[in-house]
C-alpha cells in the first residue's frame, strides 16, 4: 500500500476521535443549558417577571406542551382520533432501518435484486465507508 491511503486513514481516525471529543462537549454543553434553563425559568416565575432584556438579548418564558401516547397505549389513540373525526393527525410510518433491513432481505431472497413489486416504490442505494476500530 502506498503512503496517501495510510495518510487518509490516519486523517479519517484522527477525525472520528475530534468528532467523538465534540459530541461528547455539546453533551455536556447540552446538560449546561438544560440546568441554566430550568433554574432561569424557575427564578423568573418565582418574581412574576414574563421577559427582561440583557445585553442585547430579550429572555421570556415560553411554555410548550409535550404530548405522546400513553404508555403501551398507542394504537387505542390512534384509533380514538379516527373515531372522534382526527384521522387527518394519523400518519402510517415505516421505520427506515426496518425498510433498509426488509429491502436487504428481499434483495437476498432474489438474487441481489429488488423484486419488481418493491422497485418502483422503494428508492435504495448502497455506501461503502471505512469502519475504523481500536486494536
Amino acid at each position: 500500500m502506498n503512503n496517501e491511503i495510510f495518510e487518509m486513514a490516519d486523517r479519517l481516525k484522527a477525525a472520528k476521535e475530534h468528532k467523538k471529543e465534540l459530541d461528547a462537549q455539546v453533551k455536556e454543553v447540552n446538560a449546561e443549558i438544560e440546568q441554566l434553563d430550568l433554574a432561569l425559568s424557575d427564578a423568573m416565575a418565582e418574581q412574576e417577571v414574563e421577559r427582561f432584556s440583557r445585553n442585547g438579548s430579550t429572555f421570556y418564558l415560553n411554555t410548550r406542551l409535550f404530548a405522546s401516547p400513553a404508555a403501551g397505549r398507542k394504537d387505542e389513540l390512534m384509533q380514538t382520533l379516527k373515531d372522534n373525526g382526527y384521522g387527518s393527525l394519523v400518519v402510517e410510518t415505516v421505520n427506515a432501518n426496518t425498510l433498509a433491513s426488509f429491502v436487504k432481505e428481499q434483495k437476498a431472497a432474489n438474487g441481489d435484486e429488488i423484486p419488481p413489486w418493491l422497485a418502483g416504490v422503494v428508492s435504495a442505494y448502497e455506501k461503502v465507508t471505512v469502519g475504523v476500530r481500536k486494536g
